[in-house]
This record gives C-alpha cells, sequence and structure tokens, in this order.
C-alpha cells in the first residue's frame, strides 16, 4: 500500500488550479468532468506529490471559516529548502498562517492557505 493523493474542495475550479499552477509551480495532469455526480475534478501534479481539487457543478461549495490550529486537515509538502520556499510564497504574494516553526536539529515547518482556506504545510526535515 502506499499513499496516492489528496483532495481539496474549491469554490471556484479555474481559481483554484491558476493558484497551484502559477504560485505553487504544480502542472495540471488532467481533468474530468462527472455530470452524473455533479462535480468536476482536476489531478494536479508537483515531483510525486498529488492533489485532486473538486468543485461542485451546482456551485454548493461553501467557504470555510479562516484556517485555525491545529490546520487539520492539511496536505503535508516535503522541501529541500523551507527558507527559499518562503521567498517563492512571500514574493508570490502567499501569506503565511503560521512559521517557519522549528523543533531543533530534527524538522522546520510552516502552513499557508490556498484562496479557499485549504491548508498546505512545507516541511523541512533536518539531517
Amino acid at each position: 500500500m502506499q499513499f496516492d493523493h489528496m483532495a481539496f474542495e474549491v469554490g471556484d475550479l479555474e481559481r483554484a488550479v491558476t493558484f497551484y499552477v502559477e504560485r505553487l509551480q504544480f502542472r495540471e495532469s488532467w481533468r474530468h468532468r462527472n455530470e452524473e455526480e455533479r462535480e468536476e475534478c482536476v489531478f494536479l501534479e508537483r515531483g510525486n506529490v498529488k492533489l485532486e481539487l473538486l468543485a461542485r457543478l451546482d456551485g454548493g461549495f461553501h467557504r470555510p471559516p479562516t484556517p485555525e490550529t491545529p490546520y487539520c486537515p492539511h496536505l503535508a509538502i516535503g522541501v529541500g529548502d523551507l527558507d527559499g520556499e518562503v521567498e517563492q510564497l512571500k514574493s508570490g504574494g502567499i501569506d503565511l498562517l503560521r512559521g517557519p516553526l522549528e523543533v531543533a536539529g530534527k524538522v522546520r515547518w510552516l502552513y499557508f492557505a490556498d484562496p479557499d482556506h485549504n491548508v498546505i504545510e512545507l516541511v523541512e526535515w533536518l539531517k
């Protein structure tokens, strides 16, 4: 058994795809519109991270309140240079929810959210 992907519900599929592709360097791998289930999905990839974005065709999405700790659920993405990622986020106009945080000698991480308040964690495991 292996982990396959994480899914987030979004209110505006095209806005969400643009955010993940332009600001987080994901690439769109495929999409599907399911009239029977009244939803559309887009699969995105960055390295070995796979993310599915789902939108209801009836527009029934209700934006969640501002994310609060413990920020669950969230998508955690491993990175090799957290400081470099922070600079990329800031230059892309993405505000951090919290962090960078650190457990000395073990791990560093931070949290931010997409336009639909889905939480993403970037985590750097220290050697």
